[in-house]
């Protein structure tokens, strides 16, 4: 039974002031407004930040959610601090879809994956910004959110046409969205077990490839500094309009994996990018968390769609991880996802996460 066919699928309200900008919360609740059929409001939206309301980058946001159901807004124009939206049944099939310049398409891609796999699949085509300061990057999301997914029953095939750098953005990637297999019924993350491998990837778009071979030396010689090898791989990037580099750092640890990516940056040479991505894999290696905060953060919701029983198991599963760090990002997360479905959602201090059925 989707949210189309339920009677109480009333409008959720919500308020833009639960997360800093008001952008994560625009995502997640458009992403369960497409999951579940009920219609929210938004209030509060950037309303206290310069410039105030929502941005070209929120609204490719809406305009994707529009595209994948035929739904309706109100309020969804720059500037705005209010929105209102109405889904419609959401459509498997293929979509072309414009993040903007400065719109990152890892964001626009994890807002709509769930709703798309959850109606049978199809292909998302995004074009804007694919490695972009405050977000993920792409790698991160192959490297790192494709495991995960998939661990929960979403087939997802991920492939990079080329990239897009701030701030012209212009990038291009492809994601092949299959309809959800066989979810597990409990996912036990405790603890990230020991670490087994570590690699380097140092891209250039647009650039002399020398950077990638600095980028690279720094991470790697980072990282022996705290006793930890990596493999190292430069690669070239193919670019439009935009140039850029960026250090990757995969982890893969016995039970879990971590990932962290470093951009290049006015005032940043290319030794400080690859230490950047070693360094926060070394912080991260100080916590006891399973998860790094990202992960963690996006872990949240096919865990709460597995708890709801939206992921066709016969009994509604419970995951339980921890997290290196509780950021208000998983905070907020967590409060839009009971907003929309009956689960229980735990955070306690520390990072232990519990998402149950309610």
């Amino acid at each position: 039974m989707t949210g189309h066919d339920r009677p109480d699928a009333g409008r959720v309200l919500l308020d833009g002031s639960l997360g800093e900008g008001g952008g994560h919360v625009l995502r997640s609740a458009l992403s369960l407004s497409l999951i579940t059929g009920r219609p929210f409001q938004l209030t509060g939206l950037r309303e206290h930040r310069e410039p105030a309301g929502l941005r070209p980058q929120h609204l490719a946001y809406v305009r994707g959610a529009e595209a994948l159901c035929g739904g309706t807004s109100e309020g969804a124009v720059v500037g705005a601090t209010e929105l209102r939206f109405t889904p419609g049944p959401v459509r498997a099939g293929d979509y072309l879809l414009e993040a903007g310049a400065s719109g990152s398409t890892p964001r626009l891609f994890q807002c709509l994956v769930y709703p798309l796999a959850l109606a049978g699949g199809g292909r998302l085509t995004l074009r804007g910004g694919t490695h972009l300061p405050g977000g993920p990057s792409f790698h991160a999301l192959v490297g790192a959110w494709l495991p995960v997914a998939r661990a929960y029953g979403f087939p997802v095939q991920l492939s990079l046409t080329h990239a897009g750098f701030h701030p012209e953005g212009a990038g291009e990637f492809t994601a092949e969205v299959g309809a959800p297999v066989e979810p597990p019924v409990r996912v036990d993350l405790p603890a990230r077990g020991v670490l087994r491998e570590v690699r380097v990837m140092s891209f250039v778009g647009g650039l002399p490839f020398a950077v990638a071979e600095r980028q690279s030396r720094a991470a790697v010689a980072a990282l022996r500094e705290r006793g930890i090898l990596a493999e190292a791989d430069n690669r070239p990037l193919a670019v439009t309009r935009s140039q850029g580099s960026a250090t990757f750092v995969l982890a893969q640890f016995e039970h879990t994996v971590a990932a962290f990516t470093s951009l290049g940056e006015r005032g940043l040479d290319a030794e400080g990018v690859g230490r950047e991505a070693a360094e926060a894999l070394t912080r991260f290696m100080e916590t006891g968390g399973a998860l790094d905060e990202h992960l963690a953060e996006q872990l949240l919701l096919p865990a709460a769609l597995l708890a709801s029983g939206r992921l066709g198991a016969v009994t509604p599963g419970t995951t339980r991880f921890t997290a290196a760090r509780v950021t208000g990002e998983l905070m907020v997360q967590a409060e839009v996802l009971r907003r929309f479905l009956p689960v229980h959602i735990q955070v306690e201090p520390g990072g232990s996460v519990e998402v149950r059925p309610a």
